[in-house]
């Protein structure tokens, strides 16, 4: 059984259609497009209906995840290279995509050695390639579907983002909303004839940009491929300017998905507060410039209702298309959880970025991901690449001389290649509960159940967990690293709360502990549940003001030796600035829950465990 489509998901398969025909249209000129979304039948089918679009000879090739440099650049053909004696040049995977369109697997996985080419090819589509005694130069146009299938904090290289102009979603997408494009084959060609007549004005051009800057879209080629998008859009539509109908439709594909702010309204730019107003008043009377006008305001002898001539240019004509008409389009077709989303990006830029569940990359000899070759003996313990060996020794066999004992190649020791190989490390992630009888008073049963949830999506990340309280005169490391989350529920179980609050303690046995994961190679974060509140010094003795600083000094040292991410969560019933300040001498990220349940410390904590 269809389930029948919202007019919502109609719309958005619209969309993407629109999206499909522009790139089938404009090609190199717009970038290529974002595609998020999880193979399935729906992608599957856009890929379809996209392809058809397209001249049957347009080449349409898929780079894959791993694609090697060589296959992907072209280099030495070394089969060739080794029948003939002399260098030859193999064309690689991006020359024989010239003038179609490349689809990128995985694209948020992507290695740089496949984004960096890709990027290069996307700003000017000129091929030079200098490797394995191969020196060429190839014309190089063509676009890119990049497939972003990333989830929680996997994103797509911000290199290619910037550089592609369409953006589109089809996760929500049922089966039922999809449906044949109303583009055809005909339509594409007929708009490419008449894409060279279609004018971009001056007050489209200046909405376009006013509205990527109250988007808040720093990089510069977003105005530009917005522009580009308008004029192919113009072109399907067979009109001969870019109309306000346009302008939308460039909103939606090309604005709107990369916006990090919402825009400001009328009434948030108009309104000023009495202290603002006033500060405006002085400097506009204090300033030179004001007073030279207000001098000069009694010279001008011109008619009150005389207007000037740049108040006549912007008059004439049509009702131009004015900044305030775009941003009340932008903010009708803003995505209901933009914050949500800005939020969640803040949180993520201000934590390491090797933390999470993938952990950290580290280079390693024998096992992991390849990562190319690089010079070096294969007896230090590494593995023998042996085509990247006999690709280095090919071009130099006529200055060696013939091979003897029946060998077809001279291989020396500086042709010897070794495998690069990457791995990820173990990701653990510290919870340091504060066990104290305040914390216990207030909210220590939240805080076990946040840190039992959180338990059980370390286990599905495969992360290991480890458990320490301070309550009373010190600090106990009650759960080492482990995965076990039967042992991890069983010690947080058996917590009990009550006694004085060695904060000190806990910063300090935090702190052992990360140093002790840093050496052993893990990538550890740590998420402290405490109202801020310690009474109990280093050396036992109790008093307010001397255990704060003791715990200041103590999370100024973790923070100084450790780069471990890190989030205090305030447990006290109100904002208290103790805890506040504990997160800036950690460089941690600070949280309030006065009114938080398990559930909500769980969603929030995962954006810095994850």
């Amino acid at each position: 059984m269809t389930i029948a489509a919202t007019e919502e998901q109609l719309a958005r398969w619209e969309d993407a259609a629109l999206a499909a025909a522009c790139l089938a249209v404009g090609g190199h000129a717009v970038g290529g497009i974002r595609l998020k979304g999880r193979p399935g039948p729906v992608r599957d089918f856009w890929l379809e209906q996209c392809q058809a679009l397209l001249p049957a000879e347009t080449p349409w090739r898929k780079i894959p995840l791993h694609c090697s440099e060589s296959r992907l650049l072209g280099g030495l053909d070394l089969a060739a290279t080794l029948r003939k004696g002399s260098p030859v040049a193999g064309r690689g995977l991006l020359v024989e995509s010239s003038g179609g369109i490349v689809l990128l697997a995985m694209a948020e996985r992507a290695p740089t050695s496949v984004v960096a080419p890709l990027a290069a090819l996307l700003d000017e589509p000129v091929l030079r390639l200098e490797r394995e005694g191969i020196a060429a130069q190839h014309d190089c146009r063509l676009a890119l579907i990049a497939l972003d299938e990333g989830v929680d904090d996997e994103a797509l290289s911000t290199a290619l983002i910037e550089r592609l102009a369409l953006q589109i979603d089809l996760t929500p997408l049922p089966i039922g909303a999809i449906d044949d494009f109303r583009w055809s084959r005909e339509d594409v060609v007929r708009a490419q004839e008449a894409l060279v007549d279609v004018e971009l004005g001056d007050e489209a051009l200046q909405s376009i940009c006013q509205a990527t800057l109250a988007l808040g879209i720093d990089s510069p080629r977003a105005a530009v491929l917005a522009a580009k998008t308008a004029r192919v859009l113009s072109a399907l539509a067979d009109v001969p300017e870019v109309s306000e109908e346009q302008l939308e439709q460039v909103l939606r594909l090309v604005l709107l998905p990369l916006a990090t702010r919402l825009p400001a309204s009328d009434e948030e730019q108009i309104d000023q507060g009495p202290e603002d107003s006033e500060q405006t008043e002085e400097s506009a009377s204090d300033s030179p410039d004001a007073a030279q006008s207000e001098s000069e305001a009694p010279q001008d002898d011109r008619p009150p209702d005389e207007d000037s001539p740049n108040e006549d240019q912007s008059n004439s004509g049509l009702d131009p298309l004015t900044e305030d008409r775009l941003l009340e389009a932008a903010q009708a077709l803003l995505p209901p959880d933009l914050l949500a989303k800005l939020l969640s990006g803040a949180m993520g830029a201000k934590r390491n970025a090797a933390s999470g569940k993938s952990g950290a990359r580290q280079r390693a000899k024998m096992r992991g991901r390849p990562m190319g070759s690089l010079p070096g003996d294969p007896r230090s313990g590494a593995r023998l690449d042996v085509m990247a060996t006999l690709r280095t020794a090919a071009p130099w066999q006529r200055l060696r001389g013939p091979a003897t004992g029946g060998a077809r190649l001279r291989v020396q020791a500086e042709d010897f290649r070794i495998v690069r190989f990457r791995q990820r490390s173990q990701s653990v992630t510290v919870f340091v509960v504060d066990a104290s009888g305040s914390s216990a008073l207030y909210r220590l049963a939240e805080a076990k159940g946040a840190v039992e949830l959180l338990l059980a999506d370390c286990y599905v990340r495969r992360d290991e967990v480890a458990l320490i309280a301070f309550r009373g005169d010190g600090a106990e490391l009650l759960l080492p690293p482990t995965r076990s989350l039967v042992r991890a529920k069983r010690s947080l179980s058996a917590l009990p709360g009550g006694g004085g609050t060695p904060l000190a303690a806990g910063i300090d046995a935090t702190a052992e502990l990360l140093e002790m994961l840093d050496r052993r190679g893990a990538t550890p974060a740590y998420v402290m549940l405490t109202d801020g509140r310690g009474n109990v010094c280093r050396d036992g003795s109790t008093g307010r003001e001397p255990a704060l600083a003791d715990a200041l000094m103590a999370a100024q040292n973790l923070r100084v030796n450790s780069a471990a991410a890190g989030m205090v969560i305030d447990t006290s019933p109100r904002p208290h600035r103790s805890a506040a300040e504990l997160a800036q001498n950690l460089g941690a990220l600070y949280l309030p829950l006065p009114n938080a349940d398990a559930q909500q410390l769980q969603s929030v904590v995962r954006q810095v465990v994850t």
